[in-house]
């Protein structure tokens, strides 16, 4: 027990450390519609051409587990109007109040409060975790094993658990914490019915987060278990804590008085980082809340979304491998090529690259000269996985060597010259029950697309909407940086 509490306390200790190595500044404002950046407006919303170059990446890229071969790159201007469609789902949820719903309301406060504990932790610590030379040095001196960046991690850990420690403990002085200790047996109490005698039959062995929302009476969900300058610590904050942690780590003594009492130390710790943010203002940052919008923003199209499809019926043992039959190509199994390959940055570089292999000199020589994967090795490529540009590749035969071609590489699309070293035949695939769960998973997505196509195409009848087609005329799918 005492190896989970230490974990969990370090894992509040160093949450910054993570942010400030993670975290990178954004731009701060959208450019108003009558700047060359916006390619589409509706109502208070804007699209920008990076928005849209960024998704039409998204959708050239294929699903990896999906076996869809593209025949054409992605419309610009059919991609631009299912992003504005967006826009006008997400204005028609709050149109509807999705936006007072109890779970896109929780998980919006959610992501709000960990983004503000962040912040608070950037701001108030990061610029005091310095680690010098001399400490790395001697952090190697002791323990010469080391690599030089892990000394160096270590040592910010450290520093980092310190840091915390002493912040935290000056923040409980600041809001005069106090436990209300007369409380934690009736909490002890309370853990064990919803434990051992849940109102609801459960398959698990753990308190579910449904039992803390349905299970708990109001008076229960207000029990007092700390109290600090301008608010409590309650007992439904303790249960949320303890439904943060996985099932397997929860702790074992939370029927005894001091199980509750460290699970409270736990607890605590979010409220009261959240009211240190909120007295400094933190809320009010800029950035903050457009963040939070784009949260809020996400989780009503997908609101609105699942609302549209809901009542999608499941198929048939019968009507699944009826679509199968129709389908196999998707699930029935997919052709692959071995190849070696040699990427390069620009096409002047690659075409230099490759009239050094004409010129016969050897490939592996070439790809130590110029690729920027000097050390991959021969792989196996799929429709799936290589999309649109399979058909460059599928052209060729053992020994050939294609390109100059673009290809997926990263998050973009780079240069590079292929080589073909084996060609493998598609094994064609009868229906079998293990093959159910994908092909209706399919089946059923085919009619959500379906169903959110028509939605769309009727929101952009209702929501006025302007699109600039003047300034997307020049993408090209294929070509973004």
């Amino acid at each position: 027990m005492r190896i989970y509490f230490r974990k969990t306390v370090q894992a509040w200790m160093c949450i910054f450390v993570a942010f400030c190595l993670c975290c990178e500044k954004k731009p701060v404002a959208k450019a108003p519609a009558e700047l060359p950046g916006v390619v589409a407006k509706i109502s208070d919303y804007v699209i920008t051409k990076d928005e849209l170059e960024k998704r039409l990446l998204q959708e050239l890229r294929p699903d990896r587990y999906e076996d869809v071969r593209l025949d054409e790159p992605p419309d610009v201007e059919k991609v631009l109007m299912e992003m504005v469609a967006e826009k006008a789902m997400i204005m028609d949820a709050r149109k509807k109040g999705y936006d007072q719903d109890e779970m896109v309301r929780s998980s919006v406060q959610r992501y709000k409060n960990r983004r503000l504990m962040n912040i608070l932790l950037q701001t108030r610590l990061s610029d005091k975790l310095v680690v010098t030379e001399a400490e790395v040095d001697e952090k190697l001196k002791a323990n010469p094993k080391l690599e030089r960046t892990r000394a160096e991690a270590l040592i910010k850990r450290e520093k980092s658990n310190k840091l915390f420690n002493d912040f935290y403990s000056q923040l409980l002085e600041k809001f005069h914490v106090q436990k209300v200790s007369e409380n934690f047996a009736t909490v002890a109490k309370i853990h064990q019915r919803l434990l051992q005698k849940p109102k609801e039959p459960r398959k698990v062995s753990w308190i579910r987060n449904s039992q803390v929302k349905s299970e708990l009476t109001e008076e229960e969900k207000n029990i007092v278990l700390a109290r600090y300058d301008k608010g409590e610590v309650t007992l439904k904050d303790w249960f949320e804590a303890l439904c943060e942690i996985a099932p397997p780590s929860r702790p074992r003594n939370l029927h005894t008085v001091n199980g509750v009492e460290r699970m409270l130390d736990s607890a605590m710790r979010k409220p009261i980082l959240l009211a240190e943010a909120l007295s400094l203002g933190l809320d009010k940052d800029k950035e903050l809340i457009k963040q939070v919008k784009e949260q809020e923003d996400l989780r009503l199209k997908n609101k609105a979304e699942r609302e549209k499809v809901k009542d999608i019926e499941e198929p048939t043992d019968e009507q699944i491998i009826e679509y199968f039959n129709n389908n196999k190509e998707v699930f029935g199994g997919s052709e692959a090529l071995k190849v070696d390959q040699i990427w390069c940055d620009d096409l002047a570089t690659i075409e230099k690259a490759k009239a050094e292999l004409d010129g016969g000199k050897d490939f592996e020589q070439v790809k130590q000269d110029y690729s920027l994967r000097k050390e991959s090795k021969a792989m196996n490529v799929y429709p799936g996985g290589e999309g649109i540009f399979f058909k460059d590749l599928s052209k060729g035969e053992p020994n050939d060597v294609i390109g100059p071609v673009k290809g997926f590489y990263s998050d973009g699309i780079k240069w590079r010259i292929v080589r073909i070293l084996e060609r493998i035949p598609a094994k064609p695939r009868e229906y079998s029950e293990g093959m159910k769960g994908n092909v209706k998973t399919g089946m059923m997505n085919e009619q959500r697309q379906a169903i959110l196509a028509k939605y769309r195409e009727e929101l952009l009848k209702e929501y006025p909407y302007e699109i600039y087609t003047d300034r997307i005329r020049e993408i090209d799918p294929l070509d973004i940086p």
